[in-house]
């Protein structure tokens, strides 16, 4: 399995308790989220498709 590569979203804060990051898998078309501070933690993972109409959906807020 090729390791994720993480990037920290624009809107997360370097001391704020909102710190999201994401990785897109580069063998399978899923996108991976977690929370920066609880690296290990739980994660969360989409579809392209599903990705793709949250951050539309998002977009609209």
């Amino acid at each position: 399995m090729t390791a994720l590569e993480w990037f920290k979203s624009s809107y997360s804060s370097n001391d704020g308790p909102d710190c999201v990051e994401v990785a897109i898998a580069p063998t399978t078309p899923t996108i991976h989220v977690r929370d920066s501070k609880d690296r290990h933690g739980a994660r969360l993972t989409f579809t392209g498709v599903s990705w793709t109409e949250f951050v539309a959906f998002t977009a609209e807020r």
